[in-house]
């Protein structure tokens, strides 16, 4: 069972996180997923029609991953946080990316409730998974660039394993090693928010969501909370 553990030092930094794990085991990504495709289908209709726009900077959703990252050395108008750079390339192109099921699925949940998320294969995990400043030594090598590595600055946020760097700048890319695809039978979902205070309503709402899109595709589902 892996585990995640948010840092000291992060928690100190950033005292109102909370970060919902969705995990799922037994997933059949090769099978069509009617509940994911309608989900994405209702988001681009209504962004069309007008009456729904993804939450922009201006957001107070939003306006703390650009704070955080600020605070870690990031830039958040040119390295975004996940949620933003999706929600900005929904609004722009009106329609959202076709990846697979199971990316599609965190996807709709993500721009719908302006959360951050993200998700790593179990299998390709080593040990456990920390939420941690990095201290630069780390490698990570970015999602779709499997002959490229990068060392994280000191201080930036990253989820790492033992084996490497599995995020930079806390959920702005993942790692290619842990990329989730239509084989992925055990996969971990994050959903985060930096106030817990006022938005852990949605953040147990859009968890829930997101389980509800896996479980007809799945042996096995669960949520916690860290």
């Amino acid at each position: 069972m892996t585990d995640f553990r948010i840092a000291p030092a992060v928690a100190e930094a950033f005292p109102d996180t909370r970060i919902a794990v969705v995990t799922a085991s037994g997933l059949r990504g090769h099978e069509s997923w009617p509940d994911t495709a309608t989900a994405l289908e209702e988001l681009e209709q209504r962004l069309a029609d007008g009456t729904w726009r993804p939450a922009d900077e201006t957001d107070p959703r939003i306006e703390a991953w650009h704070t955080a990252y600020r605070s870690f050395g990031t830039n958040p108008r040119r390295i975004r946080p996940s949620v933003d750079a999706l929600g900005r390339r929904f609004a722009k192109k009106g329609t959202l990316p076709r990846i697979n099921p199971a990316v599609d699925s965190y996807n709709a949940v993500s721009v719908r409730h302006g959360l951050p998320a993200g998700a790593f294969d179990l299998d390709e995990i080593t040990g456990d998974i920390d939420i941690r400043p990095a201290d630069g030594s780390e490698e990570f090598t970015p999602l779709g660039e499997p002959g490229t590595v990068e060392n994280p600055k000191p201080g930036e946020i990253i989820y790492a394993d033992p084996q490497g760097v599995l995020t930079r700048h806390w959920n702005h890319r993942d790692a290619h090693r842990t990329r989730v695809t239509e084989d992925s039978t055990h996969v971990a979902f994050v959903l985060e928010t930096l106030h817990a205070t006022r938005d852990g309503h949605l953040l147990k709402t859009a968890a829930e969501e997101l389980r509800g899109l896996l479980a007809p595709h799945a042996g096995q589902t669960a949520v916690v909370y860290i």
